[in-house]
Formats: structure tokens, sequence, C-alpha cells
């Protein structure tokens, strides 16, 4: 037996329990991976909350999240040597084996747990330079952070603004944005602004005034904008006069589809080649992903009180097979 999340109705944090499952056994073109770390995101809630059931309905006794990171404790029975005699088995499946430290994802909802399937094309091998939380914290904010910036073609001479800039998929952008050679101004609370400073990133602060703030601080136009927070900021971008195909939000379709601005975002980033790339960013020391806090798994209810408070900085992150 191992331990998972499930929740069994829609509802609010206290629908979330960690209940022992059977550990899942490995099909063709599968994977087993015992999970060292997997980041919890806002999306996450919405689908328990059934916000999303027109998009993506729950199967009930449902698992969740997508990131992950973690070992390979077994190979699918696609595993089989070429040529061998029969009942022979490879140790790897196109490239992986018992014991390889990797980063994934699945589209399962099913990384909160102690054990994993995961399909052989969405695994990479882990940096030795990525640690367990960042690799377990790549998928959905980096993948999406990858997918905004070039949504809005960010790139040299441009000035980009990125709301929720302290946030998880945030704090990425801003510097996906800062390679591409854009001057980056980024919308967060005070307590977040030295860090974004740190990284090439003009902070300013969000609430009353903001406009006028992001028009000081662009010093003229502003060309591109990403939305990672909603609440109002596609407006604010048609306000300060960027072009609708030079608006991408991720957390508000309504506004979108009224102002008719992109909403690229995870599913376009969505590939294991996205995850290689942002992965040896990391490992050139090119790109930084704050890890706010790390929960056990049994402190599932705590670690999305603290997601849901929005004030963090970076990810927040389960250890299910332990905090070493």
């Amino acid at each position: 037996m191992s331990k998972a999340v499930r929740f069994k109705e829609y509802g609010g944090i206290d629908v979330l329990e960690v209940v022992d499952v059977e550990r899942p056994v490995p099909g063709d073109g599968q994977v087993l991976v015992r999970v060292r770390a997997a980041a919890i995101n806002p999306g996450e809630v919405h689908i328990r909350e059934g916000l999303l059931h027109h998009l993506w309905p729950a199967t009930f006794p449902s698992g969740e999240g997508s990131d992950l990171a973690g070992v390979v404790a077994a190979l699918g029975p696609d595993a089989e040597l070429v040529g061998a005699a029969p009942g022979k088995r490879s140790t790897a499946v196109s490239g992986f084996a018992v014991g390889d430290e990797v980063i994934g994802y699945t589209d399962n909802r099913a990384s909160h747990a102690e054990y994993v399937l995961v399909e052989r094309e969405n695994l990479i091998h882990r940096p030795a330079a990525v640690p367990w939380p960042v690799g377990g914290s790549l998928y959905v904010a980096g993948t999406t952070a990858w997918a905004t910036v070039r949504a809005v073609a960010a790139g040299t001479g441009d000035t980009v603004v990125v709301s929720g800039a302290a946030g998880g998929v945030g704090t990425i952008a801003v510097q996906l944005a800062r390679l591409a050679g854009a001057t980056v101004i980024g919308l967060a609370s005070e307590p977040h602004h030295e860090w974004l400073s740190g990284h090439g990133v003009i902070p300013v602060a969000y609430g009353a005034g903001v406009a006028d703030r992001i028009r000081e601080a662009a010093g003229g136009r502003v060309d591109a904008f990403i939305d990672t927070f909603g609440q109002g900021y596609v407006e604010l971008a048609l306000e300060l006069g960027v072009r609708p195909d030079r608006i991408d939000t991720v957390a508000d379709r309504e506004a979108a589809a009224r102002h008719g601005v992109k909403t690229d975002g995870n599913m376009e980033g969505a590939s294991a080649e996205t995850l290689a790339e942002l992965a040896g960013l990391i490992e050139k020391g090119a790109l930084d992903v704050p890890i706010a806090r790390e929960y056990p798994l049994d402190e599932i209810r705590e670690a999305y009180r603290d997601l849901e408070r929005r004030h963090t900085l970076g990810k927040i992150v389960l250890r299910p097979t332990g905090l070493e």
C-alpha cells in the first residue's frame, strides 16, 4: 500500500484526505515514479471546488496534482529487450531505468502521492543541479510561464508588465522575459520587491494608482502584458495602450473572451522538451525557481491554506516521501 491525496466530492480544503491506496502497477509505456517533490497549483483549487467542471470534470474519488520529481521505481511491460529470450526484460524504457532520478508530469491528477504512474514521454532525467523541490515545481508554472512569454512575443526593446510577478508563474515569466531581452515591470507586494530587483525586474506595487506607477516605471510605452493574477489586469493592459494580440492572461478567460486577448498557458507549453529547456536554464544558473515552503503529504490541507492566501514568493511543494 501507499498514500495518496483524494477527494470524494467538490468542495473546500476540508474535502482533501490522505488515504491508503494500492501501489500503482505500470502498464505499456508507463513508468512508476516514487515521488520526492510535487508542487501544488491554483488551478487544482478551482478543479477541487468544481469551478472547472465544464472543462475538466472530476471522477470521484479524485486524485490531484500534475508536477512531479522523483525516482524511477518500476517500468512497464514494454521494456522487453528486442530479440531477447522470452521473459527477459531490459532495465530501461526508452532511456529510463529503475533508480533514475526524473522530472515530469502526469495528466491524470495523481502526483500528490507517494507513487505515480507517468507516461514515458512526459519524463526527463533530473540534472544534478536542479534541486528536488525545484524539479517538482517545474511543470505547471514553468511551462505556463514559457508559453506566456512567447504568446506576447517578448523581445529586445520591449517593455513587458507581469501581474502576480512574485507567484509561481510570475517569478518564472519575469525571468524568461528578461532572458528574451525585454525590460520587465513586475507587479507585486512590497515584501517581494527585493527579490524582483535582484533578478533585473522593475518592481511596482499593485493597488490604487497602479497605472500611473507603471507608466512612470516604463518611462514611455508598455508593449506587452502577461496577466497571471486576474481581477481586472486585462482591462489595465488595454488602458495602458497594449494591443490585444500582445496581452496574455492565464487567470481571466472571461475578460479574454470580451476583449480578444490571448490565453496561452500550460496547454501550449506542455512537453518534455519544454521541461528540458527550463531545467537546462536552471542548471546554467540562468533561471531561479523560488520555493516558498515545503510540506509533508499529510499536511496537504495546510499547504493549500498557504497557497490560497496568495502571498507567497514562488512555489509551495509537497514532499510525499520525506523532507530530506
